[in-house]
């Protein structure tokens, strides 16, 4: 299958986005998305936050674990406090199932809503958004055994995760965030196989999301350029000091200008 040129040429030098999961107002990180298996990182996700800008981060994902499991917006005064402070664009996910809640997110200065849920439930509901939002409507899609997961991960559907990303081809998403639930967390590696398939399924760039647990690990995912791979979001790994934020930056940076991927259509 040829991967969308248009998708690849926007991929210049990968993106690392650090990850800030909000759970009662505070930053922690679940387990292969187990609600009962949490470690707390810090109480303020504004200092956290500050920490990630003032290490070099264009971007920030923001995670609502409170909002994905119940659809509640117990979380709105640190993402507000958040976006306010920060001076990088702040993206967001977890129970976003409306087009109010979507377009109050975005009025809070969150520059990307990320629907994930609502992407299997109500596809029509994500196009009409992106449709009125250019730019700023991603669509996660969280995976296990190849199979979508909804509601916080809990509830598992019998829907691909490559058919869901075809299904958004031509919509005018800003993004995929393709995530591997069997890797989240559990610091073993990125599912490379998965995250080609999942790029050359979709015509808009793919973010890498799970596993990430080293600098060789992002050097390897370097190879998915070729395929539309523009960004990879970490959490647990800069959290437990495994991956330094700084250092990963001018590694990947430096990594691209030795980047010798020829430039024409690619075959997966």
């Amino acid at each position: 299958m040829l991967c969308n040129q248009d998708a690849i040429n926007r991929v210049k030098t990968m993106q690392i986005i650090p990850a800030i999961d909000l759970l009662d107002g505070q930053c922690v990180r679940l387990h292969q998305g187990d609600y009962e298996k949490v470690t707390q990182f810090n109480k303020d996700p504004i200092e956290q936050a500050l920490k990630w800008q003032e290490q070099g981060a264009k971007r920030l994902h923001l995670v609502d674990l409170d909002g994905a499991k119940t659809g509640q917006p117990i979380n709105d005064k640190s993402v507000r406090a958040i976006t306010k402070s920060l001076e990088i664009p702040v993206q967001l996910g977890g129970g976003v199932r409306s087009i109010d809640r979507a377009e109050e997110l975005l009025s809070f200065g969150v520059d990307r809503v990320i629907l994930g849920t609502i992407a299997i439930e109500n596809p029509a509901l994500v196009k009409e958004l992106a449709r009125s939002n250019p730019g700023r409507i991603i669509v996660g899609i969280d995976a296990k055994e190849g199979k979508v997961a909804t509601h916080g991960w809990i509830e598992k559907s019998n829907i691909s995760a490559n058919e869901l990303a075809r299904t958004f081809n031509g919509e005018g998403i800003a993004a995929i965030i393709s995530t591997d639930i069997s890797t989240d967390g559990a610091m073993n590696g990125p599912n490379i196989a998965a995250l080609k398939e999942m790029a050359t399924a979709s015509d808009v760039p793919v973010i890498a999301s799970g596993g990430v647990c080293c600098i060789a690990d992002l050097i390897a995912l370097q190879s998915l350029k070729a395929f539309g791979l523009e960004a990879v979001i970490i959490g647990r790994a800069l959290y437990d000091g495994a991956i330094d934020l700084q250092e990963a930056i001018k590694v990947m940076s430096n990594n691209h200008l030795q980047d010798s991927a020829p430039k024409g259509p690619f075959i997966a």
